[in-house]
């Protein structure tokens, strides 16, 4: 079974058109979708919906997911003490997203463990102790066998830092982070997403860098007008921070 793994996807309709073209031409069967699909990106109502109307795939709850799904006083001085740009953002999408929007991200599990022809398969965001754990690359395996301590499953997919990665770990357990869809901060901001084949208990994965039309991408963050707006623009064309 070839599975197509997704993650932060951030309201970018042209990343994630891009990336379901090419896993539609690399023969996908599935998808496995690791959460974060709106906050802080150009069109978050659209891709809430495009979600939605996916019955087939599997999606789990990011952190922002979480955040919009519980948006509130105490979100918003949260975000404004630590992340103001991130403050304004989810203030802007709240003016889009609904209440139907809100119970659909509100509903999606925090995490999932699934057997994927004899595989058994861990789906996180950050990590399984926290959704906004980085696994990022180039961390001791140490910390990384700390991280995932007291996991079962052979393969643990991962995303929320937007820079893929992978460890084998001295237990024969395998780490991924399949990077971001939408807002990708690799030197070259190239849509990232991963493809798994599984067969028999086993399975081999690929990450997977797609061209698309982030100038289109920018130019309608930059248009939503909040301040803080144009930051977020420019990281879709030059990705250098990740924090605000």
């Amino acid at each position: 079974m070839k599975v197509a793994v997704l993650s932060d996807i951030h309201a970018n309709v042209q990343a994630l058109e891009a990336v379901m073209g090419d896993a539609v031409e690399q023969g996908c069967e599935h998808v496995f979708c690791l959460g974060d699909l709106a906050l802080a990106g150009p069109q978050p109502k659209e891709v809430v919906e495009y979600v939605m109307s996916q019955p087939t795939w599997t999606v789990i709850q990011g952190n922002t997911d979480k955040m919009i799904a519980n948006y509130g006083q105490e979100i918003m001085e949260f975000l404004e003490e630590h992340a103001p740009v991130m403050a304004n953002a989810i203030a802007d999408d709240m003016k889009v997203l609904d209440d139907s929007h809100r119970a659909f991200l509100a509903n999606l599990p925090p995490q999932l463990s699934l057997d994927v022809d004899g595989c058994s398969v861990l789906l996180v965001h950050g990590s399984p102790r926290r959704n906004d754990e980085d696994i990022l690359p180039e961390m001791p395996l140490e910390e990384i066998e700390e991280i995932i301590s007291g996991v079962g499953e052979k393969l643990i997919l991962c995303g929320h830092t937007h820079i893929p990665c992978g460890y084998q770990t001295n237990s024969g357990q395998t780490v991924v982070n399949v990077g971001s869809v939408g807002r990708p901060l690799t030197e070259k901001p190239r849509a990232c997403y991963a493809i798994i084949d599984f067969e028999n208990g086993s399975f081999e994965v690929r990450h997977r860098f797609i061209t698309y039309d982030n100038k289109a991408a920018a130019e309608i963050m930059s248009q939503r007008g909040f301040i803080g707006a144009d930051r977020l623009s420019d990281l879709l064309l030059s990705p250098d921070e990740r924090h605000f």
